[in-house]
Order: structure tokens, then C-alpha cells, then sequence
């Protein structure tokens, strides 16, 4: 340790000391006490540290920690889930929430989060009804299915259908579709969990209808079929149709189910986007049970959906696990607004915004880069920002590995790292989350909208001053 580190650490006031600081006073006539000392505490704790570290090259006394602290004060008021600008063009982005919601979505939850709402009463007969029973009809009208249920997300739905259906006994897969994907979640931990045997078949990359044939027994409940959401298994490969594995199935007296992971309501071809399967396509083939997300391609709110034979439904919903796995009222007026969309796909697509996002044109990308690089440029006059073309992905398992054409903004910071210019964005008032490519900040337009411009500047020209403050940021 230096004589000048040792000298910074002995200027370092007591917390004791800084609760009679005038500026700390006025926070005890606002905030509890145990608040303030904890915001002064971490103020003296990382400026200890940087110090430490030699990244400190500000005068320590009382007033520097104050002011820092008080940054740290208005951090701990936050709530934990805040508002982020999603600047990655990572469009279902699950570590930011994945789909953003329709605004009906967000008015239907605005107008009956405060109150009371029929979530289980009829209003014409006075008594209890279904939650279920109105969404449930929405979705069969659009997916073709004889029967729909929603549960709290789609691991839960593959996991009530494999207790439900398969306890103690067989389920057939494709020992290329043994998906694990984010969070840690692994299809045969779900099956064990759910009590079902794993009967895989097949290779990794090939697989025969004849694989199933072979394996199916008397011990065998179900024939599935698992959407590689995200990867893609290319090259020499083989794999059923859909329809020979249900003719199989049914064959042999046994229920096909297809996990589809994100899941499309209509075929993305339309739109010029990459194929991806198709609920109604999977159903019209016979597939008796199909599950997918309602908060990836759908662009709803988080949940699980169930659709196919209402007798196999029958069965699942009776299943005292699904009421571990139900929804609230929340996620049913937000899945309910979401849906009424699809009933016109050309609305759905203009209106839902996952779709708008995934379907906007590079041209009007690029128009809306150059307003919002003009904008930048204005308020940091010695920053460099330019436009340019990119790719990001869809993400949160839809479009596998697909590369999506996008635009955006290149910020190249004048004095400091993109990696400390990105940890300040991180820590705007709206957090700014972006990517680095090419040694530059990338602010991609795929996932930026209009109505983000102001507070993203507004982050980028806090990042920028950031280090002239002196305090630098917290990661």
C-alpha cells in the first residue's frame, strides 16, 4: 500500500461522523435511519475499495461520500424489477422480461390490479365459474383445439402433462430433442420430476420412425416430440414427420404430445421470418396434446398453454397439481388482451409488439437510427456515433440460431472503455442495457422504440459524465 493510499483511507469520515453532516440531516426527515446508515456505510465501503485498488484519484472527504451515497440512497428506494431500455435487439430477451406487453395488456392489468374482478364468479348466475373457461374458449377458437388450459409457464405445462399422463410409466423421445435450455432447465430432470420414464431413441442427429416403433411397449404412456428451441441440428440428419409418428401412435392406442417451446400462432412465413413450428399445424396433423409459451412469440404475458383432446385436459386439470400451477388474474386479462389480436393476424402484427419488432423493415431501422444518432450527437458534441448495419437474434428460443438483419448505433467513446461506459448505462436512471461489438457501444434500433430515445440519451449523456464525477460506477 502506498504513503498516498494510506493517507486517502485515514481521510475516510466515520459514518458517525456523517450523520451530522447538514445534507444527511434533511434525509433523516425522509427516509428511516437504518436506510441512511446503510447508504453511508456502502459509500465508505467503496470508496475503501477503490482505494484500495488505486482507482481512486478524488479527494475522500465528507462531502465526496455524501454524494455518493446519496446516489446509493435513491438506489435502495428503487423497487427491485425497474424499468430497462432493451438496446441489445435481443427481442424476447428472457433476462429482461422477455415479450413486452400489447398496451391493452397493460391497460386491462392497470384497470383491475387496484379492485375486484370476476376472476371466478359469473356475473349472470351469481355463482363460482371456471377461471379458465373464457380463455380456454379464445384459444380453441384460434388454434382449432377441442380443449385449452393455461398454467404458470411451459415447463409447468410439460411437467402436469407427464404426471398426469406418464406417472411411472414410458414416454418416447428423440434423443436429439433432450433439450436443456436458459436457466438450467433439462426436459429429462422435468421428466423425473414429473415421474415419467425416459425412453430415448435414436441419435443425436438421426432419428427413424422405425426408433419408435421399436421401443414402444406396453410400459409406454406417450410418443413426444420436443422443439429444438435453441439450436439447430444441421447437416446429415433425419427426422419423422410429424404426421408418421401420430399415425404410429395412434396406431398403437397411445397420445402424441408436441412441446413447441415458443410457440406460433399462424405461420411466420408470411411475415419473411424463419420458419417455426405452428400450433394449429401441429394440431390439424393429430398431435393430442400441444404446449408452448405464452411470452415468446405470442407476446404475452409469462404462462404455460395446453391445447388439444378435452378429455386429456379433463384429466390434467383434475390433476391437484395443476392448482400449484394455475395463473392469477394478472396474467389472464394480459393473455386475454394479447389474444384478441390474433383474431386479425395482419392486426396481431402491426399491434403485438414481439411482432412488430421481429417484422420492422431495415429501412424504416435505418431512418430511426438516424434520428436517434442525430439526437446523440447533438447532446454529446464530443462523443462519435455512427450507424450501421447489424444482425441480432430473436432469442428466448424462437428462430434457433437465426440471424435477423438489423441497424444500429455505434457509440465509440472518445476518452473511456465501452466496458465502463456500459456499466454506467446500466446505472442510468433508465438503465440502458446494450451490446459491445467492434470495441463500440451498440444501441440496436430492433429493440429501441421511439418513445426510448429521450431516456436513452438522457443515460448515454449521464454515462458520459459518469468519470468526471469522479465516482465512477458500481457493477
Amino acid at each position: 500500500m502506498t504513503p498516498d493510499q494510506k493517507g486517502q483511507l485515514r481521510e475516510l469520515p466515520a459514518v458517525g461522523d456523517l450523520l451530522h453532516h447538514d445534507t444527511v440531516r434533511g434525509w433523516l426527515d425522509s427516509a428511516p435511519r437504518s436506510s441512511v446508515v446503510r447508504a453511508l456505510q456502502r459509500a465508505v465501503e467503496s470508496l475503501r475499495g477503490r482505494i484500495l485498488k488505486g482507482q481512486c484519484n478524488h479527494p475522500v472527504d465528507a462531502d465526496t461520500v455524501v454524494l455518493l451515497a446519496e446516489d446509493l440512497l435513491t438506489e435502495q428506494r428503487e423497487p427491485a424489477l425497474q424499468r430497462v431500455i432493451n438496446a441489445t435487439g435481443i427481442v424476447i430477451h428472457t433476462g429482461l422480461g422477455r415479450a413486452p406487453l400489447c398496451e391493452e395488456a397493460v391497460e386491462a392489468i392497470a384497470r383491475a390490479a387496484g379492485g375486484y374482478c370476476n376472476l371466478e364468479f359469473d356475473l349472470d348466475t351469481g355463482r363460482r365459474s371456471d377461471r379458465l373457461e373464457r380463455i380456454g374458449q379464445r384459444l380453441c377458437r384460434l388454434t382449432g383445439a377441442e380443449g385449452a388450459m393455461v398454467v404458470n409457464n411451459n415447463a409447468a405445462a410439460t411437467l402436469l402433462i407427464l404426471q398426469t399422463l406418464a406417472k411411472d410409466r414410458e414416454v418416447i423421445v428423440s434423443r436429439g430433442e433432450l433439450v436443456e435450455i436458459g436457466g438450467s432447465y433439462r426436459l429429462p430432470d422435468i421428466m423425473v420430476a414429473g415421474g415419467a420414464v425416459l425412453r430415448e431413441v435414436g441419435t443425436t442427429n438421426r432419428t427413424h420412425l422405425s426408433d419408435y416403433e421399436a421401443a414402444i411397449s406396453d410400459r409406454t404412456a406417450i410418443l413426444m416430440r420436443v422443439h429444438a428451441s435453441n439450436y439447430r441440428v444441421v447437416g446429415f440428419t433425419c427426422r419423422p414427420p410429424l404426421e408418421q409418428i401420430v399415425e404410429l401412435a395412434h396406431r398403437h392406442g397411445l397420445p402424441v404430445v408436441d412441446d413447441l417451446g415458443s410457440g406460433a400462432l399462424f405461420d411466420l412465413a408470411r411475415l419473411n421470418l424463419p420458419p417455426e413450428p405452428c400450433v394449429a399445424d401441429s394440431l390439424a396433423a393429430g398431435t393430442d396434446l400441444v404446449c408452448f409459451s405464452a411470452d415468446k412469440l405470442l407476446g404475452g404475458p409469462q404462462g404455460g398453454i395446453i391445447v388439444g383432446r378435452r378429455n386429456l385436459l379433463d384429466r390434467i386439470a383434475a390433476n391437484p397439481l395443476a392448482r400449484c400451477c394455475r395463473v392469477d388474474k394478472l396474467t389472464l386479462l394480459a393473455l386475454e388482451a394479447t389474444l384478441q389480436h390474433y383474431e386479425d393476424v395482419d392486426g396481431a402484427v402491426r399491434t403485438v409488439p414481439v411482432l412488430a419488432m421481429l417484422t420492422e423493415a431495415t429501412d424504416s431501422l435505418a431512418d430511426r437510427a438516424r434520428t436517434l444518432c442525430d439526437r446523440l450527437q447533438t447532446a454529446l458534441p464530443d462523443e462519435h456515433f455512427y450507424v450501421c448495419s447489424d444482425i441480432t437474434y430473436a432469442g428466448g428460443g424462437a428462430l434457433p440460431a437465426r440471424e435477423l438483419p438489423t441497424v444500429v448505433v455505434q457509440w465509440r467513446p472518445a476518452t473511456r472503455t465501452v466496458e465502463s461506459v456500459a456499466a454506467a448505462l446500466r446505472h442510468a436512471t433508465v438503465p440502458v442495457v446494450a451490446r459491445i461489438r467492434e470495441d463500440a457501444i451498440c444501441f440496436d434500433l430492433r429493440t429501441v422504440r421511439p418513445e426510448d430515445y429521450q431516456d436513452l440519451i438522457a443515460a448515454a449523456a449521464s454515462a458520459a459524465m459518469a468519470e468526471s464525477r469522479g465516482l465512477g460506477t458500481e457493477d
